[in-house]
């Protein structure tokens, strides 16, 4: 497809079907990092109300830096794949003692937690800059309009034409008209599952190592015994148990787990 008729394509789906969500009301790249970090593969639906809970709960950066991993990880209960959580809350540690809880404004990538796509997203959305980036959504748009007979198709192929389509005086509306158009085309039936390099299937959560160390987590945010749960599943529930443990997340005081303070 010819780039000016796809742009055009682009912005017209995106002045007549654009969507509103809380994080696009605001330019504070803290509110816009957390909405980031939330929406990484968690469905929107989802995140609504944590964003805002969140929020609430952890006002600025020094508050969230503040708190401890365990008020963290209770905040985040209903998000999964709490290592994000650990994330963010050792980026605002990270933040407050570099930048005194100023959220900078180059070289993000050194937050723990923001790798380029984040940083770029930061970029366009709280500060209004345009850099080349990709997540799903912008994906299914840029491979159902210009590689519908490709298969295998790499990200750098479609990364060369996000940079010469991107809207350099609106990077920041034009990422979202992109997303929402991405999401509505998958809405509609369009999959590119056996076209991008990139694309893989996520694992059924149920029996899976996520579902135990998310319900250790849900289970030591509430203060309960982690005794009887998975007793026909004990060898795997202790091997996630202890990775928690090594990763930061679990600590045995007294006899008993809990949540790192």
């Amino acid at each position: 497809m010819e780039q000016k008729k796809f742009k055009k394509t682009v912005w017209d789906f995106y002045k007549k079907d654009g969507r509103s969500f809380p994080w696009r009301n605001t330019k504070n790249p803290y509110h816009i990092w957390v909405s980031e970090i939330m929406l990484q593969q968690t469905q929107v639906a989802r995140v609504i109300p944590r964003y805002s809970s969140f929020l609430k709960e952890f006002k600025t950066i020094k508050s969230l830096a503040d708190a401890s991993l365990s008020e963290v990880l209770k905040e985040w209960q209903g998000l999964g794949y709490n290592r994000r959580a650990k994330y963010l809350h050792e980026g605002a540690k990270y933040i407050l003692l570099k930048y005194k809880g100023i959220f900078p404004k180059e070289n993000m990538q050194c937050v723990p937690g923001i790798g380029p796509y984040t940083e770029a997203a930061i970029q366009a959305f709280a500060f209004n800059k345009g850099i080349p980036c990709i997540e799903t959504n912008i994906r299914t748009v840029f491979t159902h309009h210009f590689f519908k007979n490709k298969k295998n198709v790499h990200d750098k192929e479609i990364l060369r034409l996000i940079e010469e389509t991107l809207d350099t005086k609106n990077p920041r509306e034009w990422y979202w008209a992109l997303m929402d158009y991405g999401a509505a085309l998958k809405s509609s039936g369009v999959q590119i599952n056996n076209k991008s390099r990139h694309y893989i299937k996520q694992s059924v959560f149920k029996g899976s190592d996520r579902e135990v160390r998310g319900t250790i987590i849900r289970t030591l945010t509430e203060q309960k015994s982690l005794e009887n749960l998975f007793p026909t599943r004990r060898k795997q529930f202790n091997i996630q148990l202890q990775k928690l443990c090594l990763e930061g997340f679990v600590e045995k005081k007294k006899g008993k787990y809990k949540l790192v303070s």
